[in-house]
Protein backbone atom coordinates (compact mmCIF):
# COMPACT_ATOMS: atom_id res chain seq x y z
CA UNK A 1 0.00 0.00 0.00
CA UNK A 2 3.13 1.98 0.54
CA UNK A 3 3.27 2.88 -3.17
CA UNK A 4 -0.08 3.45 -4.03
CA UNK A 5 -0.59 6.77 -6.04
CA UNK A 6 -1.64 10.01 -4.03
CA UNK A 7 -3.25 13.02 -4.74
CA UNK A 8 0.10 14.85 -5.71
CA UNK A 9 1.64 11.87 -7.90
CA UNK A 10 -1.68 12.79 -9.86
CA UNK A 11 -1.02 16.42 -9.68
CA UNK A 12 2.84 16.06 -10.84
CA UNK A 13 1.29 13.53 -13.79
CA UNK A 14 -0.91 15.93 -15.34
CA UNK A 15 0.92 18.96 -14.83
CA UNK A 16 -1.40 21.29 -12.40
CA UNK A 17 -1.59 21.64 -8.55
CA UNK A 18 -2.70 19.02 -5.91
CA UNK A 19 -5.76 22.00 -5.16
CA UNK A 20 -6.85 21.29 -8.53
CA UNK A 21 -6.74 17.74 -8.14
CA UNK A 22 -8.56 18.09 -5.12
CA UNK A 23 -11.37 20.36 -6.64
CA UNK A 24 -12.08 17.69 -9.47
CA UNK A 25 -12.56 15.27 -7.28
CA UNK A 26 -14.94 17.07 -4.63
CA UNK A 27 -16.31 19.56 -6.78
CA UNK A 28 -16.14 22.46 -4.80
CA UNK A 29 -15.36 24.83 -7.98
CA UNK A 30 -15.64 24.00 -11.69
CA UNK A 31 -12.62 22.34 -13.33
CA UNK A 32 -11.96 23.70 -16.80
CA UNK A 33 -12.87 20.40 -19.28
CA UNK A 34 -9.48 20.11 -20.94
CA UNK A 35 -7.78 20.08 -17.59
CA UNK A 36 -10.58 17.40 -15.85
CA UNK A 37 -9.26 15.33 -19.03
CA UNK A 38 -5.37 15.94 -18.04
CA UNK A 39 -6.32 15.06 -14.94
CA UNK A 40 -8.19 11.95 -15.68
CA UNK A 41 -5.61 10.55 -17.95
CA UNK A 42 -3.29 11.28 -15.43
CA UNK A 43 -5.38 9.02 -13.03
CA UNK A 44 -5.55 6.45 -15.21
CA UNK A 45 -1.66 6.00 -16.33
CA UNK A 46 -1.38 5.96 -12.27
CA UNK A 47 -3.76 3.33 -11.53
CA UNK A 48 -5.15 5.90 -9.19
CA UNK A 49 -8.06 5.09 -6.88
CA UNK A 50 -10.02 7.90 -7.67
CA UNK A 51 -9.94 7.78 -11.29
CA UNK A 52 -13.50 6.70 -11.27
CA UNK A 53 -14.47 9.37 -9.91
CA UNK A 54 -12.88 11.78 -11.60
CA UNK A 55 -13.86 10.56 -14.77
CA UNK A 56 -17.85 10.17 -13.68
CA UNK A 57 -17.13 14.14 -13.55
CA UNK A 58 -15.41 14.45 -16.86
CA UNK A 59 -18.58 12.38 -18.18
CA UNK A 60 -20.96 14.31 -16.51
CA UNK A 61 -19.33 18.08 -18.22
CA UNK A 62 -18.95 17.05 -21.86
CA UNK A 63 -21.81 17.14 -23.83
CA UNK A 64 -23.18 13.94 -25.76
CA UNK A 65 -23.52 13.38 -29.20
CA UNK A 66 -24.81 10.41 -31.38
CA UNK A 67 -23.58 9.97 -35.21
CA UNK A 68 -24.92 7.32 -37.57
CA UNK A 69 -22.63 6.23 -40.50
CA UNK A 70 -23.92 3.35 -43.55
CA UNK A 71 -21.11 1.55 -44.89
CA UNK A 72 -21.78 -1.19 -47.98
CA UNK A 73 -21.04 -4.47 -47.50
CA UNK A 74 -19.53 -6.34 -44.37
CA UNK A 75 -18.19 -8.94 -45.86
CA UNK A 76 -15.93 -6.98 -47.67
CA UNK A 77 -13.06 -6.36 -45.75
CA UNK A 78 -12.26 -2.40 -46.65
CA UNK A 79 -15.62 -1.56 -45.26
CA UNK A 80 -14.81 -3.67 -42.08
CA UNK A 81 -11.73 -1.60 -41.94
CA UNK A 82 -13.78 1.54 -42.10
CA UNK A 83 -16.29 0.83 -39.21
CA UNK A 84 -13.22 0.07 -37.33
CA UNK A 85 -11.34 3.56 -37.94
CA UNK A 86 -14.70 5.26 -37.22
CA UNK A 87 -14.14 4.03 -33.31
CA UNK A 88 -10.93 4.69 -33.27
CA UNK A 89 -11.65 8.25 -34.02
CA UNK A 90 -14.80 8.33 -32.39
CA UNK A 91 -12.66 7.47 -29.30
CA UNK A 92 -10.14 9.50 -29.74
CA UNK A 93 -12.74 13.37 -29.17
CA UNK A 94 -12.69 14.28 -25.57
CA UNK A 95 -14.81 17.47 -26.13
CA UNK A 96 -17.58 15.58 -27.34
CA UNK A 97 -18.59 11.97 -26.00
CA UNK A 98 -19.81 10.34 -28.77
CA UNK A 99 -21.47 7.22 -29.55
CA UNK A 100 -21.35 5.92 -33.37
CA UNK A 101 -23.61 3.52 -34.60
CA UNK A 102 -22.57 1.90 -37.65
CA UNK A 103 -25.14 0.02 -40.08
CA UNK A 104 -24.04 -1.63 -43.53
CA UNK A 105 -26.29 -2.25 -46.38
CA UNK A 106 -26.66 -5.44 -47.93
CA UNK A 107 -27.37 -3.88 -51.48
CA UNK A 108 -27.27 -1.22 -53.94
CA UNK A 109 -30.70 -0.75 -53.47
CA UNK A 110 -31.90 2.82 -52.95
CA UNK A 111 -34.85 1.66 -51.11
CA UNK A 112 -32.47 0.23 -48.47
CA UNK A 113 -30.19 3.34 -48.29
CA UNK A 114 -33.19 5.07 -47.94
CA UNK A 115 -34.48 3.09 -44.65
CA UNK A 116 -31.17 3.00 -43.09
CA UNK A 117 -30.94 6.64 -42.93
CA UNK A 118 -34.50 7.23 -41.96
CA UNK A 119 -34.22 4.44 -39.05
CA UNK A 120 -31.08 6.36 -37.73
CA UNK A 121 -32.67 10.05 -38.52
CA UNK A 122 -34.64 8.84 -35.31
CA UNK A 123 -31.95 8.72 -32.82
CA UNK A 124 -28.44 10.30 -34.79
CA UNK A 125 -27.73 13.89 -34.56
CA UNK A 126 -25.50 13.62 -37.87
CA UNK A 127 -25.42 10.98 -40.74
CA UNK A 128 -22.28 9.84 -42.78
CA UNK A 129 -23.46 7.97 -45.41
CA UNK A 130 -22.09 5.71 -48.80
CA UNK A 131 -25.09 5.25 -51.22
CA UNK A 132 -26.21 5.47 -54.80
CA UNK A 133 -26.91 8.87 -56.81
CA UNK A 134 -30.77 7.83 -56.61
CA UNK A 135 -33.55 11.12 -57.24
CA UNK A 136 -35.32 9.37 -54.23
CA UNK A 137 -32.86 9.78 -51.62
CA UNK A 138 -32.89 13.20 -51.97
CA UNK A 139 -36.39 13.94 -50.04
CA UNK A 140 -35.28 11.75 -47.03
CA UNK A 141 -32.03 13.93 -47.19
CA UNK A 142 -33.97 16.95 -47.00
CA UNK A 143 -36.25 15.45 -44.64
CA UNK A 144 -33.52 14.80 -41.81
CA UNK A 145 -32.09 18.36 -42.86
CA UNK A 146 -34.97 19.99 -42.19
CA UNK A 147 -35.09 18.33 -38.95
CA UNK A 148 -31.83 19.22 -38.27
CA UNK A 149 -29.65 16.68 -38.69
CA UNK A 150 -27.10 16.81 -41.19
CA UNK A 151 -25.87 14.06 -43.98
CA UNK A 152 -22.49 13.50 -45.30
CA UNK A 153 -21.84 11.81 -48.17
CA UNK A 154 -18.89 9.51 -48.12
CA UNK A 155 -17.14 8.17 -50.99
CA UNK A 156 -19.73 8.52 -53.47
CA UNK A 157 -21.14 12.14 -53.79
CA UNK A 158 -25.05 11.84 -53.93
CA UNK A 159 -28.40 14.20 -52.49
CA UNK A 160 -25.71 17.17 -53.73
CA UNK A 161 -27.28 20.22 -53.21
CA UNK A 162 -28.74 19.07 -49.85
CA UNK A 163 -26.35 16.78 -48.35
CA UNK A 164 -23.57 18.80 -46.12
CA UNK A 165 -20.46 17.87 -47.10
CA UNK A 166 -18.83 15.45 -49.42
CA UNK A 167 -15.85 13.36 -47.74
CA UNK A 168 -13.59 11.21 -50.37
CA UNK A 169 -11.50 10.80 -52.87
CA UNK A 170 -11.08 13.18 -56.36
CA UNK A 171 -12.71 10.59 -58.35
CA UNK A 172 -12.08 12.03 -61.54
CA UNK A 173 -8.41 12.53 -60.72
CA UNK A 174 -8.38 8.85 -59.33
CA UNK A 175 -9.48 7.64 -62.43
CA UNK A 176 -6.73 9.66 -64.55
CA UNK A 177 -3.36 7.97 -62.12
CA UNK A 178 -4.98 4.52 -62.50
CA UNK A 179 -4.65 5.12 -66.75
CA UNK A 180 -1.28 6.90 -66.27
CA UNK A 181 0.03 3.85 -64.47
CA UNK A 182 -0.96 1.77 -67.20
CA UNK A 183 0.27 3.45 -70.39
CA UNK A 184 3.18 4.46 -69.04
CA UNK A 185 4.01 0.85 -67.35
CA UNK A 186 2.77 -1.06 -70.69
CA UNK A 187 5.01 -0.61 -73.72
CA UNK A 188 2.82 -2.44 -76.09
CA UNK A 189 -0.26 -0.85 -77.54
CA UNK A 190 -3.72 -2.62 -77.34
CA UNK A 191 -7.18 -2.55 -75.62
CA UNK A 192 -7.88 -1.94 -71.83
CA UNK A 193 -11.02 -2.50 -70.08
CA UNK A 194 -12.89 -0.70 -67.32
CA UNK A 195 -15.61 -2.07 -64.46
CA UNK A 196 -17.29 0.15 -62.98
CA UNK A 197 -20.21 -0.94 -60.03
CA UNK A 198 -23.36 0.13 -62.00
CA UNK A 199 -24.51 3.30 -63.13
CA UNK A 200 -26.01 4.69 -59.92
CA UNK A 201 -22.37 5.49 -58.21
CA UNK A 202 -21.41 8.85 -59.66
CA UNK A 203 -17.96 8.29 -58.30
CA UNK A 204 -17.39 5.30 -60.91
CA UNK A 205 -18.73 7.49 -63.51
CA UNK A 206 -16.41 10.04 -62.84
CA UNK A 207 -13.50 7.44 -62.82
CA UNK A 208 -14.17 6.54 -66.05
CA UNK A 209 -14.27 10.17 -67.26
CA UNK A 210 -10.82 10.49 -65.90
CA UNK A 211 -9.88 6.73 -67.51
CA UNK A 212 -10.75 7.78 -70.55
CA UNK A 213 -9.89 11.06 -70.94
CA UNK A 214 -5.70 9.97 -70.11
CA UNK A 215 -6.12 7.37 -72.22
CA UNK A 216 -7.33 9.68 -75.15
CA UNK A 217 -4.23 12.31 -74.18
CA UNK A 218 -1.58 9.95 -74.04
CA UNK A 219 -2.28 9.42 -77.52
CA UNK A 220 0.24 6.22 -77.48
CA UNK A 221 -2.32 3.58 -79.33
CA UNK A 222 -4.15 2.54 -76.97
CA UNK A 223 -7.80 1.72 -77.18
CA UNK A 224 -10.86 1.52 -74.35
CA UNK A 225 -13.58 -1.33 -74.30
CA UNK A 226 -17.05 -0.64 -73.79
CA UNK A 227 -17.43 -0.36 -70.05
CA UNK A 228 -18.44 -3.44 -68.24
CA UNK A 229 -20.97 -3.68 -65.06
CA UNK A 230 -19.92 -5.55 -62.47
CA UNK A 231 -22.42 -4.79 -59.24
CA UNK A 232 -19.12 -4.60 -56.90
CA UNK A 233 -19.40 -8.62 -56.81
CA UNK A 234 -16.84 -10.97 -57.11
CA UNK A 235 -18.02 -13.53 -59.08
CA UNK A 236 -19.35 -11.44 -62.47
CA UNK A 237 -16.21 -9.69 -62.30
CA UNK A 238 -14.24 -13.54 -62.52
CA UNK A 239 -16.72 -14.33 -65.32
CA UNK A 240 -16.45 -11.08 -67.26
CA UNK A 241 -12.50 -10.69 -66.85
CA UNK A 242 -12.53 -14.43 -67.86
CA UNK A 243 -14.77 -13.67 -71.03
CA UNK A 244 -12.71 -10.35 -71.84
CA UNK A 245 -9.52 -12.17 -72.35
CA UNK A 246 -10.61 -15.01 -74.24
CA UNK A 247 -12.28 -12.39 -76.71
CA UNK A 248 -8.96 -10.30 -76.22
CA UNK A 249 -6.17 -11.89 -76.00
CA UNK A 250 -3.92 -9.06 -76.50
CA UNK A 251 -5.70 -7.24 -74.01
CA UNK A 252 -3.20 -5.08 -71.91
CA UNK A 253 -4.76 -3.51 -68.84
CA UNK A 254 -7.97 -3.47 -66.31
CA UNK A 255 -9.10 -0.98 -64.18
CA UNK A 256 -11.46 -2.17 -61.40
CA UNK A 257 -13.06 1.34 -60.34
CA UNK A 258 -15.20 -0.17 -57.58
CA UNK A 259 -15.35 -3.52 -55.61
CA UNK A 260 -15.26 -7.02 -57.18
CA UNK A 261 -11.63 -6.76 -57.84
CA UNK A 262 -11.15 -10.09 -56.53
CA UNK A 263 -12.85 -11.75 -59.37
CA UNK A 264 -10.64 -9.88 -61.81
CA UNK A 265 -7.11 -11.22 -59.56
CA UNK A 266 -8.90 -14.84 -59.39
CA UNK A 267 -9.23 -15.14 -63.10
CA UNK A 268 -6.13 -13.43 -64.15
CA UNK A 269 -4.27 -15.96 -61.81
CA UNK A 270 -6.07 -18.85 -63.33
CA UNK A 271 -5.33 -17.78 -67.30
CA UNK A 272 -1.56 -16.90 -67.06
CA UNK A 273 0.99 -18.86 -65.22
CA UNK A 274 2.72 -15.56 -65.24
CA UNK A 275 1.79 -11.72 -65.56
CA UNK A 276 0.40 -10.36 -68.72
CA UNK A 277 -1.88 -8.15 -68.11
CA UNK A 278 -1.35 -4.98 -66.25
CA UNK A 279 -4.23 -4.50 -63.21
CA UNK A 280 -5.14 -1.41 -61.45
CA UNK A 281 -7.49 -1.90 -58.37
CA UNK A 282 -8.61 -0.03 -55.26
CA UNK A 283 -8.06 -0.61 -51.50
CA UNK A 284 -5.49 -2.20 -49.87
CA UNK A 285 -6.82 -5.52 -48.25
CA UNK A 286 -5.18 -9.25 -48.05
CA UNK A 287 -5.86 -10.20 -51.75
CA UNK A 288 -5.02 -6.80 -53.60
CA UNK A 289 -1.29 -6.74 -51.22
CA UNK A 290 -0.95 -10.54 -52.59
CA UNK A 291 -1.82 -9.37 -56.18
CA UNK A 292 0.80 -6.90 -55.84
CA UNK A 293 3.60 -9.16 -54.75
CA UNK A 294 2.98 -11.75 -57.23
CA UNK A 295 3.20 -9.37 -60.11
CA UNK A 296 -0.49 -10.11 -60.60
CA UNK A 297 -1.54 -5.93 -59.84
CA UNK A 298 0.81 -3.31 -61.00
CA UNK A 299 -0.93 -0.75 -58.47
CA UNK A 300 -3.59 -0.09 -55.83
CA UNK A 301 -5.00 2.96 -55.40
CA UNK A 302 -5.95 3.37 -51.30
CA UNK A 303 -8.26 5.17 -49.64
CA UNK A 304 -6.53 6.93 -46.54
CA UNK A 305 -8.88 5.63 -44.16
CA UNK A 306 -7.79 7.60 -40.87
CA UNK A 307 -8.02 10.98 -42.76
CA UNK A 308 -11.28 10.13 -44.35
CA UNK A 309 -12.77 8.77 -40.78
CA UNK A 310 -10.98 12.15 -38.82
CA UNK A 311 -12.25 14.57 -41.38
CA UNK A 312 -15.62 12.87 -41.12
CA UNK A 313 -16.46 13.15 -37.85
CA UNK A 314 -14.77 16.74 -37.64
CA UNK A 315 -17.52 17.34 -40.34
CA UNK A 316 -19.92 15.82 -38.19
CA UNK A 317 -19.16 17.72 -35.43
CA UNK A 318 -19.46 20.87 -36.83
CA UNK A 319 -22.46 20.24 -38.71
CA UNK A 320 -24.35 19.70 -35.38
CA UNK A 321 -23.48 23.24 -34.13
CA UNK A 322 -23.76 24.90 -37.36
CA UNK A 323 -26.85 22.90 -38.39
CA UNK A 324 -28.27 23.98 -41.86
CA UNK A 325 -26.80 27.76 -41.68
CA UNK A 326 -23.00 26.02 -42.85
CA UNK A 327 -21.84 26.18 -45.85
CA UNK A 328 -21.38 22.99 -48.08
CA UNK A 329 -18.23 21.61 -48.51
CA UNK A 330 -16.32 19.31 -50.29
CA UNK A 331 -13.44 17.51 -48.80
CA UNK A 332 -10.69 16.06 -51.32
CA UNK A 333 -7.81 13.84 -49.60
CA UNK A 334 -5.37 12.29 -51.32
CA UNK A 335 -5.34 8.87 -52.10
CA UNK A 336 -2.46 6.49 -51.00
CA UNK A 337 -0.97 5.08 -54.19
CA UNK A 338 0.49 1.13 -53.30
CA UNK A 339 3.24 -0.36 -55.68
CA UNK A 340 4.85 -3.68 -54.88
CA UNK A 341 8.58 -2.14 -54.07
CA UNK A 342 6.64 -0.53 -50.66
CA UNK A 343 5.48 -3.26 -49.43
Amino acid sequence: MANRPTIKDVARAAGVSPTTVDRALNGRTVVRDDTMQKIADAAHRLGYHGKGLIQDKLNRSVPELRLGFVLLKKSQEFYRNFAQQIAVEVGARTDFRISADVRFSSSQSPDEFAALLTDLGRTCDAIACTAVNDKRLDPVVQGLKDRGVMVVSVLNDFAQGIRKGYVGLNNLKIGRVAAWTITKTVHTPGPLAIFVGGNRWHGHDLREVGFRSLVREADRGFTVLDTFVNLETRQVTYEATLDLIDRHPDLRGIYVAGGGMEGAIAALREVHATPQVALVVNELTAESRSALIDGYATMVISTPLADVCRTLVDLMVESRASGAQGASTQHFLDPRLVIPEIL
